[in-house]
């Protein structure tokens, strides 16, 4: 089945806008992914119907899947990573068939997977298209620790009773280290598969908790004997080349390794705590954290004037928000698209979270004196055509980056502040000499994160009055055309949560947006006097979309909750 024929099969069925189709097809090209995985990506159609249309396509039939009738003999017949790699999962068996649940059936090397499987049960294949999601809730049951946990559990216990003797053999300590490797293997690899952002090893009083971050949210995966807490960090430790034999003070470090074909790396940072060691390990896969600027929520008016100051030859691009608002990630992205074969871009962060194929990435080390004004000093040296530095903290950066724009490179920076139009007094506030902004700066941008609703489970209702106020009073502050599109009444959503996104209601993040381009008049303000008023009014003037007007035109799409937007702008345009 080619991408053409699905993306075909969707725009005939109404399923998918032709426009909507062409871009799928250019950004498959592009990326070379499966114009599938990337419909699922964007959620914009409903994977039942996806996986109707490929069922008429391969004429394979599309069955539901019910998580609860699948037996844990039923899951035995294929290794988690077997069905993980080739998202299969089975679904019946009797002497002479086993039935699987394929997600790609028409893709060769999972076809070469299903008659091992065949050959390996000595018995025919019955194949079924299912979804994603039918997939994802059946590996779940794949429990990852399984009996992991006992094996761990039974080769530290007699640590415990002081009865371990040294051995000299390498075999003899391999053999016992292995279930506390393994359970430490199977943590990362779930941490991973379940797309989380962090995973927790947190010692308690009388057990070991471990817990993962997704979508924001910390949630207890699995409670274990305080026992296995010292195996366990120690051999994240190893992993990380962190020191042994230092657990009073915290430590850093990093590994990187292969999970589901893909390198992923690890940023782990250890903490003491009176019941022992806690391990903090921040997962960096890069299918995860370096996005499009599209994917990152970014649209309309916003996204043209980011497009505008950063096709501009030289000049400061400032990112600003809150610690946790997506700054990085927006900047990564602006760094896919300027990446190319002529340029020469170099990146100053703290710490390097992704690495991007061709982008000159350099790590800060305060503690040896390579902090980001130092290394800012050494970039001008590497002739740069882009800069990227990771935060402006303090006076000597800020005027470094304010230097650099002015001697014909492109910058890009974030900044600490509530809103876009802050950025122009804090960087006063941090010694750049005002007459040099106009010259520097090309545009200053702020973002904040709030969660997208399920789009399977979200329904219409009507705003409350007092939000129904604030949405009348934003909307008519949008510019003409802008705020032709939004007609009352208006309606907001709600996701009350069903089994795909696990009755949480959500499905993943988005960033809300605001930009604040330099002008001839923004230019006059700074060189007469700065002052909060006369920076709304430039505002106004330029008929900025505040954050809380991107995230409220959002929630009237159905995209993000309203309730969210207006309390993670209360503070800067509340």
């Amino acid at each position: 089945m080619k991408d053409q024929d699905l993306l075909k099969a969707l725009v005939d069925n109404h399923l998918l806008d032709s426009k909507i189709a062409a871009q799928i097809a250019d950004e498959a090209r592009i990326s070379k992914k499966p114009a599938e995985d990337i419909v699922y990506e964007k959620g914009i159609v409903d994977e039942l119907e996806v996986a109707k249309a490929k069922s008429l396509l391969l004429k394979i039939p599309y069955k539901k899947v019910d998580s609860e009738k699948i037996t844990p003999e039923l899951l035995n017949l294929i290794t988690p990573e077997t069905a993980r790699r080739y998202s299969i999962i089975p679904l019946s068996r009797t002497p002479d068939m086993i039935v699987l649940g394929v997600l790609h059936p028409d893709d060769l090397n999972v076809q070469e997977a299903l008659r091992f499987l065949g050959k390996q049960q000595k018995a025919d294949v019955g194949v079924y298209i299912v979804t994603p999601s039918d997939v994802e809730e059946v590996l779940k049951k794949h429990s990852p620790f399984g009996g992991e946990v006992q094996a761990a559990i039974m080769a530290v216990k007699p640590l415990q009773k002081g009865e371990r003797i040294v051995k000299l053999e390498p075999e003899k300590m391999v053999a016992e280290e292995a279930p506390i490797i393994k359970l430490v293997s199977s943590m990362v690899r779930e941490a991973v598969t379940s797309n989380a952002s962090d995973l927790h090893i947190e010692p308690q009083q009388d057990r070991l908790r471990v817990r993962v971050r997704i979508e924001g949210e910390l949630r207890e995966i699995l409670s274990l004997p305080i026992e296995l807490h010292k195996p366990i960090v120690s051999r994240i430790k190893v992993l990380s080349n962190l020191k042994l034999d230092e657990t009073r003070v915290p430590q850093d470090g990093r590994f990187r390794t292969m999970i589901l074909e893909r390198e992923i790396d690890f940023r782990v940072a250890t903490f003491p705590t009176p019941f022992g060691e806690k391990a903090a390990l921040r997962v960096l896969d890069p299918n995860v954290g370096l996005r499009s600027l599209e994917d990152l929520g970014l649209m309309g008016k916003n996204y043209d004037l980011i497009k505008e100051a950063i096709s501009k030859p030289y000049g400061m691009v400032v990112i600003t928000g809150p610690t946790g608002s997506g700054k990085s990630t927006t900047l990564y992205a602006i760094m896919q698209i300027l990446n190319e074969k002529e340029a020469n871009v170099v990146s100053l962060e703290d710490p390097v979270e992704y690495s991007i194929s061709g982008v000159n990435q350099s790590q800060i080390r305060p503690e040896i004196g390579y902090d980001f004004a130092s290394g800012l000093r050494q970039i001008l040296r590497q002739d740069p055509d882009i800069i990227m530095v990771g935060e402006i903290r303090d006076s000597e950066t800020a005027q470094l980056a304010v230097h650099a724009a002015l001697t014909g490179h492109i910058v890009l920076t974030t900044l600490h502040t509530n809103t876009s139009i802050d950025a122009v007094p804090r960087l006063i506030d941090l010694g750049v000499q005002p007459f040099l902004l106009p010259s520097s700066v090309n545009l200053m941008a702020a973002q904040r994160l709030v969660s997208k609703l399920c789009p399977y489970c979200k329904v219409k209702k009507d705003p409350p009055p007092k939000v129904l106020e604030i949405i009348r009073r934003e909307i008519a502050q949008l510019p003409a055309e802008i705020k032709s599109k939004y007609k009352e009444p208006y309606k907001i959503y709600h996701s009350p949560g069903c089994p795909r996104c696990r009755n949480k209601g959500i499905s993943g993040r988005w960033a809300i947006f605001e930009a604040f381009k330099m002008t001839l008049q923004l230019a006059d303000i700074i060189n007469t006097g700065v002052t909060k008023a006369k920076l709304l009014e430039e505002a106004r003037r330029q008929e900025i979309v505040t954050l809380r007007q991107d995230g409220i035109m959002k929630a009237l799409e159905g995209a993000v909750n309203i309730d969210e937007v207006l309390r993670e702008t209360e503070e800067a345009w509340g």
